[in-house]
This record gives C-alpha cells, structure tokens and sequence, in this order.
C-alpha cells in the first residue's frame, strides 16, 4: 500500500504551472497541465542546475529557465538533441487535494 503525502490544494498551482515543494521528505517541483493533471520532478536541472519549478509548462513538458533543456514529465527524459534525466515522483490529484508518493521520496532522500 502507497503512502501519500497531502502538499495542499491544486488551486494553489496555476494552470500550466508549477511550485517548488519542500516535503519532511525533500524537496520537488510539482507541475500543472492544462487539464490539470499533475506531475513531480526533481527540481534542478541536470545540465546546470536549473530550477525547473521556474520553468515554461507546455503540454506534458517542461522548459528549464536557464538553457532550455525540455523535460518530459512522464518519463522525465531531455526532449529533443539534449540528455539528461531529472527523477520522477508519483502524484495524483484527490478531492481538489495533491498528493505525492512518501516512499518514493523517503527512497529518494536515502539516496542523497
């Protein structure tokens, strides 16, 4: 059984946008589409150390600020002549709430 942490209500994330969240578990950019489906990632950038919470949100993508670098939120991939690879963390939306997956981020935070 998933354990899920409770980081607050989506109306807190814009449409196509994103917050940087600091869990007892560690700390992810959490990210909004347009439909409101919701995805994590680590939030920097493996070329330089972007933060990706600051980025552009388009389809099921992200823009890092600083070069570029585009993201791919389901699988967390550098899109197009770029690679890289940012972790993804499970998250899903209840009852106007998000929610993101402990274990995942407990291993996470065991690996740092």
């Amino acid at each position: 059984m998933t354990d899920w942490i409770d980081i607050g209500p989506l109306d807190a994330i814009p449409p196509r946008g994103a917050r940087k969240v600091t869990t007892p578990l560690g700390c992810v950019a959490v990210f909004r589409t347009g439909a409101d489906e919701v995805y994590a990632l680590d939030n920097r950038c493996p070329h330089k150390g972007g933060p990706l919470a600051d980025g552009i949100v388009h389809g099921h993508a992200v823009t890092c600020p600083l070069h570029n670098w585009v993201f791919d939120f389901t699988t967390g991939e550098a899109q197009g002549a770029d690679t890289g690879r940012v972790a993804t963390y499970p998250a899903r939306v209840e009852g106007g709430r998000v929610l993101l997956d402990a274990a995942r981020l407990q291993a996470r935070s065991e690996a740092a």
